[in-house]
C-alpha cells in the first residue's frame, strides 16, 4: 500500500516553523497514520520536524485527541523541567502549533495534520537487541505513568472508546467469523479454534476493574516496543511516541503490550513461527525496569496481574489482527497477502507460551515485589 503524495511544503507553511523548506520523505512503518520527516534550513542549519496526517477515519474526534496530546505533553514537560532535566525536548514530544495557535491543521481535502519537533540521535526498535533496551523501555513506561498520575482534571477524552475492551474485541471477531465477507474463515480455521480456547480469559481485567480492584489511570494504550525512543549513543530511554491513544485505561494494558513486543524473539509479522518464542530473561528485565519507577504507585491487583497482562494483551492484539484479516484488511496497513493472519499467528504462539510459563513469570514478579 503506497502512501499518498502530499504537498509537505504547503502543509508546513501553516505551522510555526522558521526557515526554508528543503525536503520531506515518508518516515517510519506506522500501521495507522502517515508520517513524514521534513527538513528546513534555518539560517544555515538544517533542522528536522515530523509532519503526521492523522487517520480521521479511525480517530473520529481529532480535536479531542489533540487536546489530550497537548495536555499530556505539557504536563510531562513540566515534570522534567522541575527536575532540571537536560535535553528537555527529547524527554517528551513537543507539539509545534499552527500559526493561529492550534495544535492541528486541516488541509483543503479535510485531512488533519500535526507537527512535532524531530527527536534527533534516538531510535526505536521493532525487535529487542539486548536486555538493557528492555530495561530502558520499561523504565520510560513506568516514568510515563508515574508522572501522569497527577494530571489535573478534567478526565482525558477516550480517543477510541472500548479500545482495550477485550470482550468487545472478541465479540467483533465472532461477528467477522459469521459474516466471512471475503471467504477467508477456512484459511484461518486453526486460529479461529484457538481464539475460542482463549475466550475464557478475555474479560478478566475488566471484571477486576468493575470490582474496584484495578484503578483507572492515564495510560498510553499502545506501548509496543517501537514506540519507545532510546538514545543512539548511551542507550538511555528518552520518551514514548505515538500518543494518539493516550487516555483513561489500566496500567496493565501498557505493561502487557510492552511484554508482548519486547519479550518476543521474532518480528510481529514473522512467517516462520520457529523464530517466535517468549523470552523469559527479557520479561524479568521488563519487570525490574518498570517497577523501578512505579512499585510504590501500583496497588496489589496491578502487581499480581503483571504476568497475566502480557498474555491478555497479546491475545487481544491477535484477535484484532484476525478480525481485520477476516474483514478484508480495513484497519491495519498490510503489505502482502495474508499479512494480518501472519501477525495473528505470531501473537497466538506467544499466548500459548505465556500460558505454559505462567508459574515462572509469577515467581519473577514475586521476586521484585516481596
Amino acid at each position: 500500500m503506497k502512501t499518498k503524495i502530499h504537498d509537505l511544503r504547503e502543509i508546513g507553511s501553516h505551522f510555526q516553523i522558521c526557515g526554508d523548506f528543503v525536503s520531506g520523505i515518508a518516515y517510519g512503518p506506522g500501521h495507522i497514520n502517515d508520517t513524514f520527516a521534513v527538513t528546513y534550513n534555518q539560517a544555515g542549519t538544517l533542522v528536522r520536524y515530523i509532519h503526521q496526517r492523522i487517520n480521521h477515519l479511525i480517530f473520529k474526534n481529532v480535536p479531542a485527541l489533540m487536546e489530550n496530546i497537548h495536555r499530556v505533553t505539557n504536563h510531562l514537560r513540566s515534570k522534567f523541567a522541575a527536575l532540571n532535566c537536560q535535553h528537555l525536548s527529547r524527554r517528551a514530544l513537543t507539539l509545534v502549533l499552527t500559526k493561529d495557535g492550534k495544535s492541528y491543521h486541516v488541509d483543503g481535502e479535510g485531512n488533519y495534520w500535526r507537527t512535532y519537533l524531530f527527536i534527533e540521535k534516538a531510535h526505536t526498535y521493532d525487535i529487542i537487541q539486548n536486555e538493557q533496551q528492555a530495561f530502558q523501555a520499561a523504565r520510560v513506561l513506568g516514568q510515563f505513568q508515574r508522572y501522569l498520575a497527577d494530571l489535573p482534571a478534567p478526565r482525558l477524552h477516550e480517543t477510541i472508546p472500548n479500545f482495550h475492551n477485550t470482550p468487545a474485541r472478541f465479540a467483533a471477531l465472532e461477528e467477522a467469523i459469521n459474516r466471512d465477507k471475503f471467504n477467508r474463515a477456512e484459511s484461518a480455521r486453526e486460529e479461529i479454534e484457538l481464539s475460542f480456547r482463549f475466550k475464557s480469559i478475555v474479560g478478566r481485567l475488566i471484571d477486576l476493574q468493575r470490582q474496584g480492584k484495578l484503578p483507572e489511570r492515564v495510560t498510553h494504550n499502545d506501548t509496543k516496543l517501537n514506540n519507545f525512543m532510546l538514545d543512539e549513543e548511551t542507550g538511555e530511554g528518552m520518551c514514548l511516541v505515538d500518543l494518539d491513544t493516550v487516555m483513561p485505561g489500566l496500567s496493565l494494558y501498557d505493561f502487557g503490550d510492552l511484554v508482548r513486543t519486547a519479550a518476543n524473539s521474532g518480528a510481529e509479522d514473522e512467517r516462520d513461527l520457529s523464530k517466535v518464542s517468549f523470552l523469559m530473561p527479557v520479561f524479568e528485565v521488563l519487570v525490574r525496569g518498570y517497577l523501578s519507577e512505579v512499585k510504590e504507585l501500583l496497588v496489589h491487583g496491578e502487581l499480581d496481574h503483571l504476568p497475566f497482562s502480557g498474555q491478555l494483551i497479546t491475545c487481544e492484539i491477535g484477535i484484532r489482527f484476525l478480525t481485520d484479516f477476516l474483514d478484508g484488511d480495513v484497519y491495519y496497513k498490510v503489505h502482502r497477502e495474508g499479512h494480518n493472519l501472519d501477525r495473528c499467528r505470531t501473537q497466538y504462539k506467544l499466548v500459548v507460551e505465556m500460558e505454559r510459563l505462567k508459574p515462572e513469570m509469577q515467581k519473577v514478579v514475586k521476586r521484585y515485589t516481596s
